[in-house]
């Protein structure tokens, strides 16, 4: 099974589980190894427990392999065997029931794993219907009716599955060829399982939120203990957004700097990441994806408000107050920057366009006020502007960018407040947007902090005051 794109560790859908080969043997367990299997398997734990926490969406799918893939084709070649062999041995004269017993009893332990404490009754019917050793009498006397067996197995799948799958269990029913009718009922029962785990899943969500924070601590330290190196990048991070700050308020002339204003410097820092920059931090690792994407959205915001920033500077006015004219140019830059950060020259492409639509859509607001279009020369500054934009150290972009982040800083050192700061224009175009993002964004800091608070304080004591006693690992803990 897989969950949200990463695999994990399960069984085909239409196929018996098979019994795992033992480890080889012939040479002494490594040390290194060892420790390196019970960190992966902390990390795997913490990733899985955090993504329950934090995504309400979070739910198990199956592994379909790629046909294409190497996977896909062993996966192929394996299934066609084991039905293939069901089909040669249902077929021979007289019918061999050998693999068809193995199937029944995976399908008699799939159906007991559906089955909930309260299944009493069920259970027992279970076990008397399908009896191995009964069914095996059966096979000896000549007298197995495995129809007789698919139409029990599927009439007690129906009364267990959830009202999602009922479209499945009816297609069953018509199936009449004994290898695909069990075939069709595995499949059906992979999908019954995976339902009854994410079931499983939503009903734990609730306990386990009220202990993520004591859980996700006690793992990384677990890390930690196994890997003494696994805040090196967390360090490196608090320290540069640490001289970033005392940079700011040096020549700004602020308040002395304290840790929560680093801390907030640091987590925007995260949204502006280049893969060109140190490592990730490796307490804000399982909230990359979603950090990422928070950053994508924050530099869609950014080129939208430079944009219209521009506009309204070269032709506002009584353009500009025109009813629905800022929205429909919103949309019509938005649809055209979708997923244009690619590559610079992506970008580049795209704001050529953008200028040519906000030309034109300047122009027929004017024509519609019977108003003469912009002046050429005033056409051409405009798109030249705006295809300068693709520039990361662009005046404008950055402005606006500053801006932004101020605002996400704000919003942290405040807890997230419904409104938010003041914003200024023409980020005021977009803050509905923006304070959207910014509440996203702070769901994600605040989990972050109240985890791994014990984690950062003796960093950022360090950073902010080197003189004092440098870190200790009962500070971490």
């Amino acid at each position: 099974m897989q969950n949200n794109g990463e695999d994990t560790e399960g069984t085909s859908e239409d196929l018996p589980p098979l019994q795992k080969l033992e480890s080889p043997t012939g040479s002494p367990p490594n040390s290194s190894l060892t420790r390196l299997i019970e960190l992966e398997k902390c990390v795997s734990n913490l990733s899985l427990a955090h993504e329950i926490v934090v995504n309400r969406d979070f739910c198990f799918k199956p592994n379909d392999p790629p046909a294409n893939s190497l996977e896909g084709r062993v996966t192929e070649i394996v299934h066609r065997a084991f039905w293939d062999c069901l089909q040669q041995q249902l077929s021979s004269d007289p019918p061999d029931y050998s693999q068809a017993l193995v199937l029944l009893q995976e399908t008699k332990t799939l159906l007991q794993s559906l089955l909930l404490p309260s299944h009493v009754r069920l259970r027992a019917e279970l076990d008397e219907v399908l009896d191995m050793e009964l069914v095996k009498q059966e096979v000896s006397q000549g007298a197995l009716d495995l129809s007789r067996l698919a139409a029990y197995i599927i009439n007690t799948m129906g009364s267990l599955c959830a009202p999602v799958r009922d479209q499945e269990i009816r297609a069953l029913r018509h199936l009449q060829e004994p290898v695909e009718l069990y075939r069709g009922i595995f499949r059906v029962l992979g999908l019954m399982k995976m339902d009854m785990v994410n079931f499983t899943v939503q009903s734990l969500r609730p306990h386990l939120m009220q202990q993520a924070v004591q859980y996700e601590r006690a793992k990384f330290q677990q890390i930690l203990d196994q890997d003494p190196t696994s805040l090196d990048n967390t360090k490196a991070w608090l320290r540069a957004a640490a001289s970033e700050e005392l940079s700011s308020v040096c020549s700004g002339g602020g308040p002395p700097v304290g840790a929560m204003s680093v801390l907030n410097r640091a987590y925007v820092r995260l949204l502006h990441w280049s893969p060109l920059e140190q490592k990730y931090p490796e307490t804000v690792w399982v909230d990359r994806s979603r950090l990422d994407s928070l950053g994508a959205q924050v530099r869609d915001l950014v080129l939208k408000a430079s944009v219209l920033l521009l506009t309204s500077a070269q032709c506002g006015g009584a353009v500009w107050s025109l009813p629905g004219f800022v929205g429909k140019l919103q949309q019509s830059i938005s649809a055209l920057l979708g997923g244009s950060h690619s590559s610079e020259a992506d970008l580049r492409r795209a704001l050529l366009g953008v200028g040519e639509r906000v030309v034109q859509e300047v122009n027929e607001a004017q024509f519609s006020q019977e108003n003469n279009p912009l002046p050429q020369e005033i056409q051409e500054i405009l798109k030249g502007q705006i295809e300068e934009l693709w520039k990361d150290n662009n005046s404008v972009r950055i402005i606006i960018g500053e801006r932004v982040q101020g605002f996400l800083q704000a919003m942290l050192q405040g807890g997230a407040p419904k409104r938010g700061p003041e914003l200024a224009s023409p980020l005021r175009l977009l803050s509905a947007d923006l304070t959207e993002l910014g509440k996203a964004f702070g769901q994600i800091v605040h989990f972050n902090r109240s985890v791994f608070g014990p984690f950062y304080a003796p960093i950022l004591r360090s950073a902010l005051f080197p003189s004092a006693e440098p870190e200790t690992g009962e500070d971490q803990r």
